[in-house]
């Protein structure tokens, strides 16, 4: 009888410990969600030719960007997907995850730098470069805010 009281009690305590960790658990997940709570919603449109982007970007409560983009890029591209980043100063870094409309089932991902100068967001061009499957702006290299295609002027939010 003595033999079996002491795996109970390790499997009692086992049992406690468990139960404490899923509490933690619980506890980091509220955590984390209060912090992803939506505070704010802005919308922008870049126009250039026959090429339209449309972007929603939410601020949350931890101060990260998350949102949509849809980029219709002469003649037949159409790229619909997500951004999440942070701004660094007045510079929004961000990653644009997409599916384009004829490879429906790849999915890529893409870094973006967009300047925020006044109302408008500005898409800079910089070099980028991949490293095992993973692209990204190469941070000693300038992005260049001047010389671009898409300025991404604010416009009214309209729920689809």
């Amino acid at each position: 009888m003595k033999k079996l009281v002491i795996p109970f009690l390790l499997l009692t305590l086992v049992g406690f410990q468990s139960c404490k960790k899923e509490e933690k658990q619980k506890e980091i997940e509220a955590v984390k969600a209060e912090g992803e709570k939506i505070v704010s919603s802005e919308c922008y449109k870049a126009i250039y030719e026959k090429d339209t982007i449309d972007l929603k970007l939410n601020t949350l409560k931890n101060g990260k960007l998350t949102g949509d983009m849809v980029m219709k890029v002469a003649p037949s591209t159409v790229r619909t997907g997500e951004v999440a980043g942070e701004f660094h100063g007045d510079t929004l870094f961000v990653d644009y995850t997409f599916k384009e409309l004829a490879s429906k089932d790849r999915i890529f991902k893409n870094p973006m730098a967009l300047l925020k100068r006044d109302k408008q967001l500005i898409l800079g061009n910089g070099t980028m470069q991949t490293t095992m499957g993973v692209t990204y702006l190469v941070k000693d290299k300038p992005i260049d805010f001047e010389r671009v295609k898409y300025k991404f002027e604010s416009v009214e939010c309209t729920d689809k």
